[in-house]
């Protein structure tokens, strides 16, 4: 409850004090391991499993332990080697065997990671995941969706189903494996979210050219927009966009969910609760579209649906504008456009 509610310094503290009046609890050691691993505090996930061993000696558990936090300190070799001894203690404990073919994916020994997983949630979607790192788009997605069956939990279930969904967008360009892609494909792959420039250029993009990339877009699939929703800096660019359009250019105050809305940005806002708020109205009523001009690879800025170009610290990228590849993706069945309404009612 108190890592849900975002209190993780509380939930660390209830967990080590259960363990200190509980010491053999075992699920206490796994749960606060996992605490410390979601973190990615790998030194403290190790001491934690140091104490799990001075608890209960060198068992299978214990050794689990340590050889995930070792995995997650990148000494694959060792938690191998002490993955491995957890087995001879225990070959019937799934989360060694879940452990150890994780180490081995890591590694980058995936015949022997697949070879070493069990079917439950997290086993299977590590499969699907190896799978489909090797272009074996088909016979991942079933993985996933073993893993969605196995789901105990909610949360368990909208991660596999997530994920099916991203191995679908992978497979939109086999036979290329992930690996091959450009870094606007794999960013359709991974979100969902169209890139408009996406080809190789020696320039970089301005906001008029990928506006008007994206004016080409909306005309060839055709959507019709209700207003054109700015936010953050009054660029001039969202005047020519509402014009070519033929919708009125608005403010935050003037946002309408039930108008087919384009919601626009020079980029993703996330400090601003006016761009989670409009965002998510979108997402919520399914109806219009955000866009903005460029955008960090960075998953966890989320709320857009069409990126005029990808940027780095540096600044934009040099690509050029490919309406016809953007169109593609747009129409996908499994991007974030599905099922949206990009129609006036």
């Amino acid at each position: 409850y108190l890592v849900r509610e975002g209190r993780i310094a509380d939930a660390e503290k209830a967990y080590r004090d259960l363990l200190a009046e509980h010491p053999d609890l075992k699920p206490g050691w796994a749960e606060c391991f996992e605490l410390l691993r979601a973190q990615r505090r790998g030194e403290d996930a190790l001491r934690l499993a140091e104490g799990a061993r001075a608890q209960f000696g060198d068992s299978a558990f214990s050794l689990a332990l340590k050889g995930a936090a070792l995995t997650d300190l990148e000494r694959y070799r060792e938690a191998l080697a002490t993955l491995e001894q957890a087995v001879e203690f225990d070959p019937d404990l799934a989360l060694v065997w879940h452990e150890l073919g994780y180490a081995a994916f890591r590694l980058g020994d995936r015949n022997r990671a697949l070879l070493a997983l069990e079917p439950h949630t997290e086993t299977l979607r590590l499969r699907g995941r190896i799978l489909r790192d090797a272009g074996r788009y088909q016979a991942a997605e079933v993985a996933y969706e073993g893993a969605a069956q196995a789901a105990e939990h909610r949360e368990q279930r909208v991660a596999a189903e997530r994920e099916i969904a991203a191995t679908r967008r992978y497979a939109f360009y086999a036979p290329r494996r992930p690996d091959g892609l450009t870094p606007a494909e794999r960013w359709f792959a991974e979100t969902g979210t169209v890139v408009l420039a996406s080809d190789d250029a020696t320039a970089v993009p301005d906001d008029a050219t990928l506006a008007a990339a994206f004016v080409d877009l909306a005309r060839d699939s055709r959507w019709r927009f209700g207003q054109v929703v700015a936010l953050g800096p009054a660029l001039p660019v969202w005047r020519t966009m509402a014009d070519a359009l033929g919708v009125p250019l608005v403010g935050r105050i003037g946002f309408d969910p039930a108008a087919c809305p384009l919601v626009v940005a020079q980029r993703p806002q996330p400090a601003d609760t006016a761009w989670s708020t409009l965002t998510g109205a979108v997402a919520e009523h399914a109806t219009g579209l955000v866009f903005v001009l460029e955008h960090l690879p960075e998953p966890a800025a989320t709320g857009a649906d069409v990126i005029g170009v990808l940027t780095d610290a540096a600044g934009r990228r040099a690509r050029q504008t490919n309406v016809a590849h953007a169109l593609s993706e747009a129409q996908h069945p499994a991007g974030r456009l599905a099922n949206r309404r990009l129609v006036p009612e």
